[in-house]
């Protein structure tokens, strides 16, 4: 090879890096994607606060399962997922990569998969799971949020002022 190195290597392909980008500005860009504090997740954020709800940010609901709510209502034992249209596969808007396209496809399908086996794990552990897409209007899914916190307060309190039924012991003569 006289000391060229082959094409691939030239344009820094995913073998030459040991990366999974397509290219330098493909990783550089995805590497810029924030996990947290996304504008679509301020706000939301700023529209249930105004509500009067408080929350945790990007907390573990349950800390032996290791995924993260964007917002969490320990007591009322709500976790509002705030899902990207691109990364879980929104149906209305979700687009395919042009790049890379069946990684992307794959991952995409992994991500989904993963949030129904969320959903189905925090059910059974007693958690209400909310969903809101980024591209839904902030007002409207916080409205969706206030509900099922007020529902899941409601449930608390009918648990706890009701006491669980005893066994009746046979009578003796």
């Amino acid at each position: 090879m006289d000391g060229e190195e082959p094409e691939a290597v030239e344009k820094g392909t995913m073998a030459a890096r040991g990366s999974w980008a397509s290219s330098d500005a493909v990783r550089a860009s995805m590497r810029a994607n924030k996990s947290r504090d996304t504008k679509p997740e301020l706000a939301l954020r700023r529209a249930v606060h105004a509500r009067g709800l408080r929350y945790r940010v990007a907390a573990r609901p349950i800390k032996e399962l290791r995924r993260t709510a964007d917002l969490v209502f320990t007591k009322a034992r709500v976790a509002v997922f705030l899902d990207g249209c691109f990364w879980h596969g929104c149906p209305e808007h979700h687009t395919v990569a042009v790049r890379n396209g069946g990684y992307w496809a794959s991952k995409v399908e992994r991500n989904r998969t993963r949030d129904v086996d969320t959903d189905r794990r925090l059910a059974e552990a007693g958690w209400t799971v909310v969903r809101v897409w980024e591209h839904e209007d902030p007002v409207q899914a916080a409205t969706r949020v206030e509900k099922s916190v007020a529902e899941a307060r409601r449930t608390q309190q009918r648990r706890t002022a009701t006491p669980p039924e005893r066994p009746q012991s046979p009578e003796t003569d």
